[in-house]
């Protein structure tokens, strides 16, 4: 088998106020919004496409792991810890709830911040290996 997975296009995300949510997104993260209706609303945000779904109560994306702890299932990358400080700082001055940042034993520095919905995310100091070829090559490119 030659074919193989290259990319996540599209993550959908459970909300229970599909306008709200949309509106915080917007606002809150500089997503672009490219369509709404009550079910659903469309967002461009960190070169991907995100569907805020209208879900059922109480539902989310999080989960919990065998510890007991409640997990996010997305971390977004920023290019380097300044960068992560900057961020954290807008957020928290945004009035998005978020945690304190932490050293998890590896490479870089993470924060989690929520929605409006409780969902959880993850935001890295660094940039993925992959995703960092890709903007030197656009960069030499554009030489």
């Amino acid at each position: 088998m030659n074919e193989k997975l290259v990319r996540v296009g599209t993550t959908y995300i459970p909300v229970q106020h599909v306008d709200v949510s949309a509106k915080w997104y917007t606002e809150k993260l500089g997503a672009n919004l490219n369509y709404q209706d009550d079910d659903k609303a469309i967002l461009d945000l960190a070169n991907q496409s995100f569907f805020l779904v209208r879900s059922q109560e109480n539902e989310n994306s999080n989960f919990t792991d065998y510890t007991g702890q409640k997990r996010f299932s997305l971390t977004f990358e920023v290019d380097g810890l300044g960068n992560l400080l900057k961020l954290h700082q807008q957020f928290r001055e945004l009035g998005i709830q978020t945690e304190d940042i932490e050293d998890r034993g590896h490479a870089g520095e993470n924060f989690v911040f929520s929605d409006p919905d409780g969902n959880r995310f993850d935001v890295w100091s660094e940039l993925s290996p992959s995703y960092k070829k890709i903007i030197e090559q656009t960069a030499e490119v554009k030489k």
